[in-house]
């Protein structure tokens, strides 16, 4: 039996709403690995936060892995090592602070296991209730960092709207500099230029030396798509957008609060 490599994004996908794991995807998710198949937690957070998921899911064995930042960094969780990272430059995250400023909408970023902010807000108070994450406040973020980071992120808690209106307005200044998309319709993120989760998916197959015909992902929301699409097969989950859903090859019957991965770990890896 050839070996899979299945890439499951986190919120909304492997977690339920209420950011918990079930016993049915925890049994799947433990069947696969044990029959020698790989796992990827492919996702837009840090690899701080990441690890506490795998820690609770007992992905610290071989054949584990994680996308973080949104395709940014490959990280092994097993030998607790990254294995490639990808950083946005110091000039570029100045200017999206400084523009986001302007617009009144609030951005932070990321120092190695910390998010560093300019002031403390509603914003990073759900923020890092989501992550499970620490914080970091400094009048100079840039002074904060110990270097480049991997990502920036965009909040607004009431409208998507605005953060669209910021990232239309800004689309000419970033090409080549980073890249812009939504992870959900709270956070607008920001990343280095060509990184995206199907980037993440390309780099870990090819780390491992595997065939993409090998390749399952599955997601929910707006940057899942480019995964969905490198993947040799594309999984929309039944609680995803209908702009996923529409590319996707397959979307499930059980959505996230309902066993939605193990459907998928059934029915394309074992």
């Amino acid at each position: 039996m050839k070996n899979k490599i299945l890439f499951v994004d986190l919120d909304a996908t492997l977690l339920s709403d209420d950011k918990t794991i079930s016993a049915a995807n925890r049994d799947a998710i433990q069947r696969m690995l044990e029959q020698g198949h790989y796992l990827a937690l492919s996702t837009g957070r840090t690899v701080e936060s990441g690890r506490i998921v795998a820690r609770e899911l007992g992905l610290t064995r071989p054949g584990c892995y994680m996308i973080a930042f949104n395709g940014a960094v490959i990280y092994d969780c097993s030998a607790d090592r990254v294995l490639m990272k990808r950083s946005l430059s110091i000039e570029t995250v100045e200017e999206i602070f400084a523009r986001a400023k302007k617009a009144g909408i609030y951005v932070h970023t990321y120092g190695n296991t910390d998010v560093i902010t300019s002031s403390h807000t509603k914003e990073l108070d759900y923020y890092c209730k989501d992550t499970q994450l620490s914080y970091k406040l400094s009048h100079s973020v840039l002074d904060a960092l110990q270097e480049e980071p991997h990502k920036v992120l965009l909040i607004d808690l009431k409208s998507k709207e605005r953060l669209a209106k910021f990232q239309k307005e800004n689309l000419h200044w970033e090409k080549g500099k980073c890249s812009s998309f939504f992870s959900c319709d709270k956070y607008l993120e920001y990343c280095p230029p060509g990184v995206d989760k199907g980037y993440g998916l390309e780099q870990l197959t090819e780390i491992l030396n595997m065939s993409p015909d090998c390749t399952v992902a599955v997601g929910d929301e707006q940057n899942d798509i480019p995964m969905l699409r490198k993947a040799k097969i594309g999984i929309a989950m039944k609680n995803g957008t209908e702009e996923v859903k529409k590319i996707a090859d397959y979307i499930t019957e059980k959505d996230n609060n309902s066993d939605g991965i193990a459907e998928v770990i059934e029915k394309f890896i074992l």
